[in-house]
């Protein structure tokens, strides 16, 4: 557990740094082009950018050390934000202030790859507890790392925005930098008892022809189709990602349409607070001999409260939302690392952790690129200058951020429809008793 406990250390740098830059990334953007158009397209660019990558990731970590993967990864995380503060500093402000400017997209690509690379640490550190933890405190393991996670977004949320306002994206790209040299020199001096790294020796695992491992897409499919119900629920969490997308690349901006960037950052740092309270009851409590059961009950919480967090243009009513909100994120995240750790063997740990990112990932790009537009075009002129203001708008409210929160609204309804159904399927039926079978 000390072990655990510095990696969590090191975790907590690195996800910080990279959220500093994509969330300061963010409002630069949108305070820049004046458009969510490019928030929602950004959005999408990191989602199609996670899902391409997460399978490649998680065979790095199954076929690596996995503290060499996380030195590996913070290397290219350094490198790539350096050459994104030089794209910055050689283009002249003027070529960035539309989305239509080509030198916007070049430096937004490069930063997010930079921030991207990064999550080879949301993948080695789950596999390693799966090496490291013994299997009764697993479930609080993964509540601490989903405690860290959620520190560094309360950090990331006032920095960022406090960064961007009192030092622009110049200081901003400078810091991830500076914080990825250090979590390499941190992280190269820890110790980390890994087991025998395991190849497995079937047709599909075979060395391309040149002697290197090749990405074992099928025979990862196949432990997975093993386990009865474990596609269900990778494809349910890719369901979430869908309406998730939406919240994703519309958030900022509806957040930005009722207060300042200082005070949209200091308020994320605060609603963090419950992310990292989600995080700290799991380690405390863990999850229970029923963790699906807890899976589809905070759906149900969540969803909900999407539908109502935005009924009016309150940032008081929105906070409490969040609040809610970000509690039950955790959980997700615990629960579905908990059966992962408990039903797939460990050789192929972080090939199943990559393949449930990248697939459980590609809905929300789909999302995050359409809603932008569709809410530019569509239900932002319905609430401003169309049908809606006359029909609703007495009661609803008018404008930008009307428009942002009827989408809102549709996405929590669907998605609560969606969860009531799931929770009557055969899938979670079958992977629930899995995995009282594995516990007993």
């Amino acid at each position: 557990m000390n072990t655990f406990y510095k990696l969590l250390g090191v975790a907590l740098l690195v996800v910080t740094a990279n959220n500093f830059v994509w969330f300061a990334l963010i409002y630069w953007a949108f305070l820049t082009t004046q458009s969510v158009i490019s928030t929602s397209v950004m959005a999408g660019i990191f989602l199609v950018m996670m899902a391409g990558s997460s399978f490649w990731f998680g065979s790095i970590v199954d076929h690596n050390r996995k503290k060499h993967a996380m030195l590996g990864s913070s290397a290219a995380t350094m490198l790539l934000f350096a050459a994104g503060l030089a794209i910055y500093h050689v283009t002249p402000e003027s070529g960035f202030q539309t989305v239509s400017s080509p030198m916007l997209w070049v430096l937004v690509v490069v930063l997010l790859a930079g921030t991207i690379t990064g999550s080879i640490y949301n993948i080695a550190i789950p596999t390693l507890v799966g090496h490291i933890i013994p299997e009764d405190r697993r479930d609080r393991a993964n509540g601490l790392f989903g405690t860290t996670i959620g520190i560094a977004f309360a950090i990331t949320s006032v920095a960022s925005g406090v960064g961007y306002a009192f030092g622009g994206m110049s200081f901003v790209i400078t810091v991830g930098i500076i914080a990825s040299a250090v979590a390499i020199g941190i992280l190269s001096f820890i110790s980390v008892p890994e087991r025998e790294i395991i190849h497995t020796s079937t047709e599909h695992d075979a060395p391309d022809k040149k002697g290197k491992k090749r990405v074992d897409v099928r025979g990862t499919i196949r432990i997975v189709k093993s386990v009865p119900g474990l596609f269900g629920l990778i494809f349910f969490t890719m369901f979430n990602n869908f309406l998730g997308g939406i919240f994703f690349a519309l958030m900022d901006a509806y957040g930005l349409s009722l207060v300042s960037v200082e005070v949209w950052g200091f308020l994320w740092g605060i609603l963090s607070c419950s992310f990292i309270l989600g995080g700290l009851y799991i380690a405390k409590k863990g999850l229970g001999p029923r963790p699906l059961k807890i899976l589809f009950r905070n759906n149900i919480i969540t969803w909900t409260v999407c539908i109502f967090f935005t009924i009016q243009p309150s940032i008081v009513l929105l906070g409490v939302g969040v609040f809610i909100w970000m509690f039950f994120v955790p959980f997700i995240e615990a629960i579905e690392q908990t059966i992962f750790q408990k039903v797939v063997p460990p050789e192929r740990l972080g090939r199943v952790f990559g393949f449930a990112h990248s697939v459980e990932q590609t809905a929300s790009p789909v999302t995050a690129f359409l809603i932008g537009p569709i809410a530019q075009l569509v239900f932002i002129p319905f609430m401003t200058t169309g049908s809606g203001v006359e029909l609703i708008g007495d009661g609803f409210g008018t404008g930008v951020g009307r428009g942002i929160a009827l989408v809102f609204m549709a996405a929590g309804t669907l998605g609560l429809l969606v969860t009531l159904f799931a929770m009557r399927s055969k899938a979670y039926k079958q992977l629930s008793l899995r995995y009282q079978e594995e516990s007993t």
